[in-house]
């Protein structure tokens, strides 16, 4: 499927019972500007946690990337990358910690 489908069922599960955003906007703060360049945080859980979810035959370092990018935009320090285009979800499933 594709990852806007699984971001909506993973959005309704959250809802039950997290509070949560889906593509949250991520402005680029220059020289106290705020610039609008398209980031959008796929799920940013209770504002202290960055969901990057794909869809993908493998996770590529591009992946890891955009989420480290989005992780030090936002100034959060935890994040998780996953990938649901796997047999078991665990092993699609990445951490990162600033």
């Amino acid at each position: 499927m594709l990852e806007s489908t699984y971001q909506q069922c993973l959005s309704y599960e959250l809802g039950l019972s997290i509070l949560h955003k889906v593509e949250c906007p991520l402005p680029v703060i220059y020289k106290d500007i705020d610039i609008e360049c398209g980031y959008r945080i796929d799920i940013l859980v209770e504002d202290s946690l960055v969901l990057e979810l794909k869809s993908v035959e493998q996770l590529m370092p591009i992946h890891e990337a955009q989420l480290l990018t989005y992780m030090k935009l936002a100034g959060i320090k935890q994040g998780f990358l996953i990938n649901f285009n796997v047999q078991l979800l665990k092993n699609g499933i990445r951490s990162f910690v600033l």
